[in-house]
């Protein structure tokens, strides 16, 4: 699904099956913000059709869902051929299911309660093609994701792949830069740096930024302290 026009609304499917979640919710997202609350589910089921119907921008998506839960949600989404990309919610005790939303092709995850202008970046971010991992549990849910998901990249030669301006690349990835920012850091134009992101992708067989990042830090690249959430575009 195309990102939200610059300067334009952001169009925002909302999934929990707490009515008072998604009203707190909506007032954050509201127009006067720059977002556009396109549709509401309240059940994980309803929310590959909630996408066809309403085509938003981005799905913010609760974890814990009676009957189809935000994981199950999130991998029928990234079933579809043009899917939108998922920002899950979720509390602290959540690590095993953020890592399985993660494993499942959600975006980013950012923690329930969060104040309303990190909640209004992270959802801007996904939108944009950007991951956005919350600081305050990353390092445990990269934990749990390891132990249910060795992808190609978890050999300690798997970067020898890459060239010395992909590493780099790589690494300012999980440190959570944008491709614009990248390219400021690195004093090179944005094409530029989508092509080097995109070599980064197939040579490590890495499905979307979110998983960039996650490599950053299994290989080292990237310690906690010193990423920012952020960084896909």
């Amino acid at each position: 699904m195309s990102m939200y026009p610059e300067g334009g609304a952001v169009r925002v499917l909302l999934v929990d099956d707490q009515e008072l979640i998604r009203a707190g919710l909506r007032g954050i997202l509201r127009a006067s913000h720059g977002f556009d609350v396109v549709g509401e589910v309240g059940d994980g089921a309803a929310v590959v059709a909630a996408v066809r119907e309403h085509t938003p921008d981005v799905v913010v998506m609760d974890v814990r869902m009676p009957g189809v839960d935000g994981v199950e949600a999130t991998r029928r989404l990234a079933a579809l051929d043009d899917p939108p990309p998922v920002l899950v919610l979720t509390t602290f005790e959540d690590d095993e299911v953020l890592a399985g939303a993660l494993r499942a092709g959600a975006d980013g995850f950012l923690l329930k309660g969060v104040p309303a202008d990190d909640l209004q970046r992270a959802v801007r971010a996904v939108a944009a093609g950007e991951a956005w991992l919350d600081p305050a549990v990353t390092q445990r849910v990269l934990a749990q994701y390891r132990t249910g998901a060795p992808g190609p990249a978890t050999s300690s030669t798997a970067l020898e792949v890459l060239t010395a301006r992909e590493r780099e690349v790589l690494v300012l990835i999980g440190s959570g830069l944008s491709n614009g920012e990248i390219a400021a850091e690195l004093v090179l134009g944005e094409g530029t740096v989508k092509t080097h992101v995109g070599h980064v992708f197939a040579k490590l067989g890495l499905r979307d930024r979110a998983a960039a990042v996650v490599t950053a830090f299994d290989h080292g690249l990237v310690r906690p302290g010193d990423a920012r959430p952020g960084g896909r575009g």
